[in-house]
């Protein structure tokens, strides 16, 4: 009897298991059906271009961001950091052109460079938590603000524009599309797949869970808890700089207003994927499905006047509170059942 109760146990919780992992997928259908209603040309081929390749941007961010969550760690500079590489890139394209020429080469420079920056950037943040032993979550604030006023004070409080003749070189990375799909989704499915690689295929991806599980429990299993953290703040770097780089030839320009609200649309879809806020549980999958979540939502606002699309930051900031808000009602089930 015994038996037949724990078997039917094991069948519930994999039963409560597959829904929960499922939830974020059928939101993503259930909101695709309410933007056809609303309007049919919800379904268009530009629209769902247009959304995918807006998903992109915070896609790539946040799967960097599933790695610093799911290790206990948060990061709020992303956006910052993405305004501040896009600076810096462009004042290099631009100076580079006058040796260079407006041709691939500088844009090569502009993107190793991006690239340098994001892993710096991350390394940073992970050296000040680690080595620095302080919060994440001041660190970051921090560094957005440097990272900010910086961006601020190379444009002169303006804007920096990419010169034109360059533009023309740059704009594929952006506006090309490879077998019918744009080049920033192929990017997105790349770092996708990597990073899904990275989390559930190596040790890397049980440290980052073990840690952010009980990072005392990982120290003593002889974990480098203080690389591994670092490393994480440094793949979030590599995925700013990745985003920055594609993001670059859509405006063509840098200013302070650049990436803002990144770092709440990046964190939303972690954990609306199901990536647990408090760490040791991870999820790239789900962390995609939630970056076209909130895409799809902000899409369906610009399609209705039901609510204004002034107000997709309140939509963004609810779904947040709410997604922590069920993740503590599991806590507390699992808690119940242990006892």
């Amino acid at each position: 009897m015994s038996d037949v109760v724990a078997s039917n146990t094991t069948k519930d919780k994999r039963m409560r298991f597959d829904i929960k992992t499922a939830g974020p997928a059928i939101a993503l259908i259930l909101l695709c059906i309410i933007g056809f209603l609303l309007n049919p040309a919800f379904l268009s081929e530009g629209n769902l271009t247009n959304l995918l390749t807006r998903s992109a941007f915070i896609g790539i961010i946040a799967v960097g961001a599933t790695f610093v969550i799911t290790a206990g760690g948060i990061d709020l500079s992303v956006g910052s950091m993405a305004a501040a590489i896009a600076g810096v890139m462009i004042i290099i394209m631009n100076s580079a052109m006058e040796t260079l020429g407006p041709g691939l080469a500088t844009v090569l420079l502009g993107g190793g460079c991006s690239i340098l920056l994001g892993l710096g950037a991350g390394w940073i943040n992970g050296v000040l938590t680690t080595k620095g032993k302080i919060e994440a979550f001041i660190v970051t604030l921090g560094t957005m603000g440097i990272y900010r006023s910086l961006v601020t004070y190379f444009a002169d409080g303006g804007t920096l524009s990419l010169d034109f003749a360059i533009r023309g070189t740059y704009r594929p990375v952006y506006y090309g599309s490879i077998l019918g799909l744009p080049a920033p989704v192929w990017v997105f499915i790349a770092v996708s797949i990597c990073g899904w690689l990275l989390m559930n295929r190596t040790a890397f991806g049980r440290y980052c869970t073990a840690i952010g599980s009980n990072e005392s429990v990982a120290k003593y299993s002889a974990i480098k808890v203080d690389r591994i953290k670092t490393m994480t703040y440094v793949i979030q770097g590599l995925c700013v700089s990745l985003a920055t780089i594609i993001y670059v030839p859509r405006l063509g320009s840098a200013s302070a207003s650049t990436g803002v609200m990144w770092e709440l649309e990046a964190i939303a879809a972690v954990i609306i994927g199901g990536t647990v806020l408090k760490g040791g549980y991870g999820r790239i999958g789900g962390t995609i499905l939630g970056a076209l979540i909130l895409t799809t939502i902000g899409n369906i606002l610009n399609f209705t006047d039901l609510i204004s699309n002034y107000l997709n930051g309140t939509m963004q900031g609810l779904i947040i509170i709410i997604a922590v808000w069920l993740q503590r009602g599991d806590w507390g089930k699992a808690k119940a059942s242990k006892s």
